[in-house]
């Protein structure tokens, strides 16, 4: 079994997303003896290195120096330096731009070894309740309410269990365009704080998530955990969706509302229903023919 890092390689290292007892000793073995720490926040790592009697030095990499940095780190790589790459929190890469510095190494050469450890997705996941045989991680979705609801339209037909990131401060809104887009009777579970002192698992549908929110001030860092759309949900051909909403477009409502209406049954994108919609040529959309 090896016991002291390999020099010219860099070492994705897993640590804790809360509480310190998940620190694994491999983690803590290989933060000790490698001769670089990449971390995200010096300062927020510097806790961690602390609490563990961990002296090795720390240079900052981040979303910010990354273009500058990722060419220092190579060049330590190349001169057999063995580098550890943490994040804030739960595994490097994930949401965070660990992944360039990772690409980088592969495409140059140098080997890659990951330490795993926490991850939030996965915690959140593994305690949902929800199918997890398949699953898809999201990330942050886009912090401005009509790109978020276009991301989220592209994925309304999706099966798999999704899982999200979200702030505090996001949350409410994030909650609302998930009742727009996808309908407010799907199956979520919200995980709060996971593994820190106040954890939260909250559980019920996106509608009941508003009703809870709107009562209660969002604290903490939120992993969303969403139901797919069922196997037995409707597949209806172009032909029959037209027919149905020109049947909803008779009833008196907009081409707009009707398209939003079948979205919420088909699972089918908004947008894309309505361009269906545009395309139905009713009675009333006739020209009147010339005297």
């Amino acid at each position: 079994m090896q016991t002291d890092p390999k020099p010219g390689t860099l070492y994705v290292v897993g640590t804790p997303i809360g509480n310190l007892e998940d620190m694994t000793f491999r983690a803590v073995r290989i933060l000790q003896t490698v001769d670089i720490i990449a971390a995200e926040d010096t300062r927020h790592t510097g806790k961690l290195l602390q609490h563990f009697q961990v002296k090795t030095p720390q240079v900052s990499y981040h979303e910010h120096n990354r273009t500058s940095r990722i060419p220092e780190l190579l060049e330590h790589l190349v001169n057999n330096k063995a580098i550890a790459l943490v994040s804030d929190a739960g595994m490097p890469g994930i949401s965070d731009p660990g992944y360039e510095l990772v690409k980088a190494c592969i495409e140059a050469g140098i080997p890659v070894v990951p330490i795993p450890g926490a991850s939030a997705a996965i915690t959140a996941l593994s305690a949902a309740g929800l199918p997890t045989d398949r699953f898809v991680f999201e990330g942050f979705l886009p912090s401005k309410s009509q790109q978020r609801q276009q991301h989220l339209e592209s994925l309304q037909t999706e099966s798999r269990t999704l899982i999200f990131y979200e702030s505090p401060h996001r949350l409410r809104d994030t909650l609302q365009d998930l009742a727009e887009v996808w309908g407010s009777d799907r199956q979520i579970v919200l995980g709060r704080e996971l593994t820190k002192l106040y954890e939260e698992f909250w559980r019920g549908t996106i509608a009941e998530a508003i009703a809870h929110y709107t009562q209660r001030e969002p604290q903490g860092e939120y992993t969303l955990v969403v139901a797919g759309i069922p196997a037995s949900q409707p597949q209806l051909t172009e032909e029959e969706l037209k027919a149905e909403l020109k049947q909803l477009i008779s009833q008196g409502i907009s081409r707009s509302q009707a398209s939003r209406q079948l979205a919420k049954f088909t699972s089918l994108p908004r947008r894309q229903l309505y361009q269906l919609a545009l395309s139905i040529v009713l009675t009333r959309d006739a020209p009147t023919p010339s005297r």
